[in-house]
């Protein structure tokens, strides 16, 4: 799915990612399990969605907080794999 910033809303499926990040298992493996079971996506596909989904801009308004922190998590590794890069 491509979003636009015309693009007011997020989808349904979208939203629960959100939400599902929002409260899931801190454990590695728990949140595994869950993300099959509770959304029926393999955590990469996951991933793959709440990655570009931080970026959006209908996210980030109605989730100002989870996606800045996602944001600053994501910057912070990209950095880290870049200095190691050098």
């Amino acid at each position: 799915m491509s979003y636009s910033l015309g693009m007011p809303d997020l989808s349904e499926s979208d939203a629960r990612i959100l939400e599902f990040e929002r409260s899931a298992p801190r454990s590695v493996g728990a949140k595994e399990e869950a993300i099959r079971a509770q959304l029926g996506l393999s955590p990469m596909r996951y991933y793959q969605r709440l990655n570009v989904l931080i970026d959006v801009p209908a996210a980030m308004s109605a989730y100002p907080t989870l996606t800045a922190r996602l944001r600053r998590i994501r910057d912070r590794r990209a950095d880290e794999r870049a200095a190691v890069e050098k």
